[in-house]
């Protein structure tokens, strides 16, 4: 939704303070639009193999909607992790054996809609938690493990947005490119009246004009959704992580969920109070 409204703003802000004075025809140059649009997705499709420009095309709708990653879905996490922990210290951990080989149909699990709806947390979770049951890995190496995996998921999570930060960064050199080839075109054509070479030179400009205003105006805000987006999902992983390990290490689950709901942003950081409550809750 702020995407949308922003580029209303940008909008108004450019071709509507231009309207004021200038004639919004003389911005009307279909084949310099062509031109930007097909080098734009030339350079995408040259610069990228299929999985990124697959995983950009799948990204970018995700933002025009809200984050998921909300202070509500952070509790269900929290809660999850203490329901999942408590069944440990009271029946031990075979006791989640079945509930981590089929999380789908676990009744732990379909208690928390917004946890099992995100996939790769789903399955971080339980992988971790069946080397917890299989017992044959300790805690520093799970750590170890878990960072590792924490740094891919951050690499993979973070392509998509440099993928597009490069296409913002190369459209205002096609913009130059469009208005050098219409600098070229006006040149073939100095015997032309001056009217008309004013309107060839005009929509030569026209060209930088697009390249710089869709690079840092359009493209360049999408590039910043989604690495503010990928950042907000690791969250999600270092939360666990630090769960997970604190039960490891002899914790209660009430204070392991507590190194988890501290690494989380202060804006969607349930108080100590609020995360009692909602398990105290969700315990009946």
């Amino acid at each position: 939704m702020f995407l949308l409204i922003g580029y209303v703003v940008i909008l108004l802000a450019s071709v509507g303070t231009y309207s004021v004075h200038g004639s919004l025809m003389a911005l009307w140059m279909p084949f310099e639009y062509l031109a930007i649009i097909g080098l734009a997705i030339g350079a995408l499709v040259a610069s990228n193999g299929p999985k990124a420009v697959k995983a950009t095309l799948r990204a970018i709708p995700s933002i025009l909607k809200g984050s998921p990653y909300t202070k509500t879905m952070y509790m269900e996490l929290l809660a999850l992790l203490y329901e999942i922990l408590a069944k440990v210290r009271k029946e031990g951990l075979m006791s989640i054996e079945n509930d981590v080989d089929n999380p789908d149909s676990s009744p732990i699990f379909t208690k928390y809609p917004a946890i099992a709806a995100d996939r790769h947390a789903v399955e971080f979770l339980t992988d971790y938690l069946r080397m917890m049951v299989g017992g044959n890995l300790n805690a520093f190496e799970i750590e170890g493990l878990m960072d590792k995996e924490i740094e891919t998921h951050h690499e993979e999570a973070h392509s998509t947005s440099h993928v597009v930060a490069k296409l913002g960064d190369a459209l205002p050199a096609f913009g130059i490119v469009v208005a050098v080839m219409g600098v070229v075109n006006v040149m073939g054509s100095v015997g032309q009246p001056p009217a008309v070479l004013g309107k060839m030179i005009g929509g030569a400009l026209v060209g930088t004009f697009l390249g710089i205003l869709l690079s840092y105006g359009f493209i360049q805000p999408i590039a910043s959704q989604l690495e503010q987006r990928a950042d907000e999902s690791g969250k999600v992983f270092e939360c666990i992580k630090l769960v997970l390990l604190a039960s490891m290490n002899g914790y209660a689950p009430q204070v392991a969920v507590e190194f988890g709901r501290k690494a989380l942003y202060s804006t969607e950081r349930p108080t100590f109070a609020e995360l009692e409550q909602d398990i105290k809750s969700r315990k009946g």
